[in-house]
């Protein structure tokens, strides 16, 4: 069987898969967010934390529970990662010390959802820092993004109002009720396909078959796996990834955790469609976000499979750093689905794909991370980017735009425009800083556009909270730890600030009913145009970057 042929087989049944669970996990989720029964558990969590589990919250109140709980996790794993050598189960001799401007970078890097790492995770973070840690962030950092995305989804729903829900019960039934069943579920599935789970540290030393001892690393490993993709995380045990045969053994294996890295994304477009009562609604985004990952895969596979790789003259280029265990054609697809999502794991080298495969990984993050995107965050994403489309087609038409039953006035669009350009404000800006710093243009590993697309590629992915890195930047100094922190909380903050915002102007105000000059947003017309609009915004934005980088490096 040719590679073409597995990997459209391995695509199809993903494909089929998250098609079968859509409607039942969006409906559970559904369940979920609108129940207003309080299981012990949560109840002892609020009396613990002093929350009233039944006084809703304005916008405001909203945004500054998650910016509160969001600076007290940034602390706490900060400290954390200070003082692990005093706690149990750490490494004797890290490779990497923490330093403080590490492990700030790091300590925001989960927080915020993208799971950057400018270490070795395997010869860096103690075991006990990697559960109570890293592991905990995975699961609260995707309940956040959950819970602004319900809190803007409320706001389209609800009329005349100042409540958005609560923040502290969405979060806490995020993570119990939704994340921690399934990623159970997926770590025993992953134990039982060769993932490790132990505490063992550097001390299991194997005789090889060249006659030389080798130390094995051991670890938590399946536990924090199933959730670093089922919360689009990222961040690795190891540093090989998800390459590393202890994280990702086989090729089943493989399609485990890139079904788990899409499902709640795919499967979200139906809560939505649930909470407005409108599935047709849902049906519509699911399809926004189904057509432009179907492209992206498509386009992805054929410069994998039909291109040259980086060195042109190469043969079979696009193998080289492809973990031959998956092959080219499910690499690309793992690939895609982790930057099309804000997962930021990857079990192949994007650095050395080739150079437009390499630029799809880049154009998938830049489109802002909405296809489906990051677990909540996508969801929030895209339907910024209906109303943006709703607003252009009133344009276009002379009306003023609605979008269910909500008016698409000046203030939602400065909102929603405000949200756009955040993220390619910071990527394009930090990208320039690097490069117009010689010391910080030292840091990469290659010269001319190549060298470009490592600095553009480490700020799209830091702004864009996905976490992947090209792998060939030094990262690790002063100056990239707080540039790149940086990136990550504005990147991460700022949109939800806004989208609350959005979600606290539509919630005052009252129905609008359809009329004939009512856009309808729930046909394959509208499916079209918010994919057109979407495409094009972004590349106006960022192909003057992406022209000196990956595609002068491409046509060269």
């Amino acid at each position: 069987m040719s590679q073409t042929t597995a990997g459209v087989l391995f695509l199809v049944s993903l494909i089929a898969a998250i098609v079968a669970v859509h409607v039942p996990l969006g409906d559970y989720i559904y369940r979920v967010y609108s129940s207003e029964k309080h299981s012990r558990t949560e109840r002892f969590i609020y009396r613990l934390i002093g929350a009233d589990p039944d006084a809703e919250q304005t916008w405001r109140t909203y945004a500054r529970s998650v910016l509160a709980f969001s600076a007290v996790s940034v602390v706490f794993l900060f400290l954390l990662q200070l003082v692990q050598d005093r706690l149990p189960l750490h490494l004797s001799d890290p490779a990497t010390h923490m330093t403080p401007a590490l492990a700030w970078n790091t300590a925001v890097s989960f927080v915020t959802n993208t799971n950057w790492q400018a270490y070795s995770g395997e010869s860096t973070q103690g075991h006990l820092v990697q559960m109570a840690g890293l592991a905990v962030q995975n699961f609260v950092s995707a309940a956040v993004g959950m819970a602004v995305a319900v809190a803007l989804v409320r706001g389209f729903a609800r009329h005349r109002t100042e409540e958005l829900g609560n923040f502290w019960v969405d979060l806490t039934r995020g993570t119990l009720r939704i994340l921690l069943p399934i990623a159970v579920i997926g770590a025993v599935i992953l134990v039982a396909g060769g993932v490790i789970q132990n505490f063992h540290l550097h001390d299991q030393v194997v005789n090889t078959v060249a006659g030389t001892q080798q130390t094995i690393p051991g670890g938590p490993v399946a536990s924090q796996e199933a959730i670093k993709e089922l919360g689009t995380n990222g961040g690795g045990f190891y540093n090989a990834n998800a390459a590393h045969p202890f994280e990702n053994p086989t090729s089943w294996t493989n399609w485990i955790e890139i079904f788990l890295l899409v499902v709640i994304g795919f499967s979200l477009p139906r809560t939505f469609g649930r909470m407005v009562d409108s599935k047709r609604q849902g049906y519509a985004i699911a399809a926004i976000v189904g057509v432009m990952a179907g492209l992206s895969v498509v386009v992805m596979m054929l410069f994998q499979l039909q291109h040259h790789g980086t060195v042109p003259t190469a043969v079979g280029a696009s193998s080289e750093g492809v973990e031959q265990r998956f092959g080219v054609a499910d690499s690309a697809i793992f690939a895609d689905a982790t930057t099309l999502t804000s997962t930021g794991a990857v079990d192949s080298t994007h650095d050395s794909y080739t150079s437009l495969g390499g630029m799809m990984t880049m154009f998938n993050m830049q489109l802002g991370e909405v296809a489906p995107g990051g677990t909540g965050s996508g969801l929030y994403g895209i339907l910024i980017l209906a109303v943006i489309t709703v607003f252009v087609a009133g344009l276009m038409v002379g009306r003023t735009p609605e979008y269910l039953g909500k008016k698409i006035t000046p203030r939602e669009m400065k909102l929603a425009a405000s949200y756009f350009l955040v993220t390619p404000l910071i990527v394009l800006v930090g990208t320039a800083l690097a490069i117009a710093l010689p010391g910080e243009r030292a840091g990469m590993a290659n010269t001319g556009p190549h060298g470009l697309s490592e600095v553009l590629y480490a700020f799209t992915s830091a702004a864009n909270n996905n976490g992947s890195a090209f792998a060939g930047l030094s990262a690790n100094t002063a100056w990239y730890n707080t540039a790149l922190g940086l990136a990550m909380l504005f990147g991460r903050f700022l949109p939800i600030i806004l989208v609350l915002a959005l979600a606290g102007s539509l919630a005052r105000q009252g129905a609008t009913p359809a009329s004939s000059g009512t856009l309808p947003t729930h046909r394959p017309q509208f499916v079209g145009l918010v994919v057109g609009v979407t495409v094009i915004l972004v590349a106006l934005t960022f192909l003057p970057a992406l022209a000196l980088g990956p595609l002068a490096e491409g046509i060269h």
